[in-house]
């Protein structure tokens, strides 16, 4: 995924970020094979990367951007702290190497999985089914990213996931399984917590250019940014609130609203169109053209 950008001038991202990270993280962008890249570890450092790579870019390309609101799905919550300055791009990439490293670990304790529950009024029947399941049977899943009315993740061990996976689909619920083998964002990850608190202590936090919205309270933050040090411990073991997130980010912006997703894929796009209102531009950023593209649209005074 970072082939389109190796021969860019913001590549020195990615040497930046290897330096500070003590990895490759060139070789992973560029010769990681898929199941290196399924890696937790690996695949949260090199979607950091490129996604802080991508804003370096669109920094560059209009003399200085500054979103009015940031946001970030799981893991983009570095990528968002970092794009609103509580974070620097340093700093914010060895927080995700120990991120991933202690959430492989935890993994490796307390096996699991995950899978996308996606059909009219799923996200209500998950939670039911979810809760039944951990009362009746002990099945230890939860719902782990509320992405929308429609569509949700549900995380837990393999056999509490399949059961729930069962009777959702009975149900005319679509499942389709990540091929994950933790269960990211619910009490399973308990485990990684501790490494990620020494992680966490150590680095600086800077007041936000703007507000931030997390994930754990789809709430906008922008005071004192000491608070992040309990929410990203937090984030670890609790559900990803997306579609609140995204009415909150419309309610805290000034001005009209134009959402960009910097990264790889265009999942996060996808689910904006739902869930915003239909007059908000949305644009997915993975490539060059793409940010030209965008740059010529939003602002042509830039475009080259």
């Amino acid at each position: 995924m970072g082939e389109p950008w190796r021969d860019t001038a913001h590549w020195k991202v990615v040497d930046r970020l290897s330096e500070a990270c003590d990895r490759d993280l060139g070789r992973l962008l560029l010769h990681a094979d898929a199941a290196e890249l399924t890696r937790t570890d690996n695949a949260q450092l090199a979607t950091f990367t490129l996604e802080t790579l991508i804003l370096d870019a669109l920094d560059t390309a209009v003399g200085g951007v500054r979103p009015a609101v940031c946001a970030g799905h799981s893991l983009g919550e570095f990528a968002a702290l970092t794009a609103a300055g509580v974070l620097t791009p340093e700093d914010a990439g060895r927080l995700v190497a120990e991120r991933g490293a202690a959430m492989a670990e935890a993994a490796r304790r307390v096996p699991g999985t995950m899978a996308v529950l996606v059909g009219p009024g799923v996200a209500a029947h998950a939670e039911r089914l979810a809760a039944r399941l951990r009362a009746g049977a002990e099945a230890p899943i939860w719902v782990a990213n509320l992405n929308g009315p429609a569509q949700v993740v549900v995380s837990g061990t393999a056999d509490a996931v399949a059961a729930l996976a069962e009777e959702a689909e009975a149900a005319g619920a679509r499942v389709v399984r990540i091929p994950v083998g933790g269960a990211f964002h619910t009490p399973l990850m308990a485990a990684a917590r501790p490494r990620l608190a020494a992680a966490v202590s150590a680095v600086a936090l800077h007041p936000a250019h703007c507000p931030v919205i997390a994930n754990v309270d789809a709430r906008a933050h922008r005071g004192d940014p000491e608070r992040w040090r309990d929410l990203m411990l937090r984030h670890l073991v609790m559900p990803v609130r997306w579609a609140g997130s995204m009415r909150t980010l419309t309610a805290v912006a000034r001005g009209p609203l134009r959402l960009a997703e910097l990264g790889p894929g265009s999942t996060l796009s996808g689910l904006a169109r739902r869930l915003l209102p239909p007059q908000v531009p949305v644009r997915s950023v993975a490539t060059p053209d793409q940010l030209a593209a965008l740059v010529s649209d939003w602002w042509p005074a830039h475009a080259a």
